[in-house]
């Protein structure tokens, strides 16, 4: 995808992209004893990435991402699985619920369960597959552009 000429867009995307990936943070931990969770903090996640995409270019994109977005999703998948562990060791049912707060030396008193386990896994692979498919579109379309320049 060819990057798009703005300034306004490139600045307002340097700005945005820590703010929306912050955010999908927010709503993926406040997710586990609220409503939202992993899925909308995924899609809110992947429209960081997206907008810094439509401001810049795929490369740049997959540059920033540090990570290939089919590797999120397997990770994503296994978290997703690995959550419902816990419950079948201690004799209860597959993705049974089990809360622990243990208190850690610098961050004290923390809340860890096995809902926000899979809520992550849920995160991971939303924002892997909306990303995979976003980058897939991209790479589709500079090839169409790159065909049509050199016809």
């Amino acid at each position: 995808m060819t990057a798009m000429g703005s300034l306004i867009l490139r600045t307002a995307t340097r700005l945005l992209l820590p703010l929306l990936l912050l955010f999908s943070l927010f709503v993926l931990l406040r997710g586990h004893d609220e409503p939202g969770g992993g899925f909308i903090a995924g899609l809110v996640g992947a429209t960081g990435f997206a907008l810094y995409l439509f401001a810049f270019d795929a490369e740049r994109t997959r540059s920033l991402m540090g990570v290939d977005p089919r590797l999120l999703l397997g990770l994503g998948l296994f978290a997703a699985t690995v959550s419902g562990l816990p419950g079948t060791l201690l004799g209860h049912a597959f993705y049974t619920s089990l809360w622990w707060t243990p208190t850690l030396p610098l961050l004290g008193e923390v809340k860890l369960s096995t809902p926000l386990l899979f809520d992550i896994g849920v995160y991971l692979v939303v924002l892997g597959s909306v990303m995979t498919i976003v980058l897939a579109l991209a790479g589709a379309e500079e090839k169409a552009e790159e065909t049509t320049w050199n016809r």
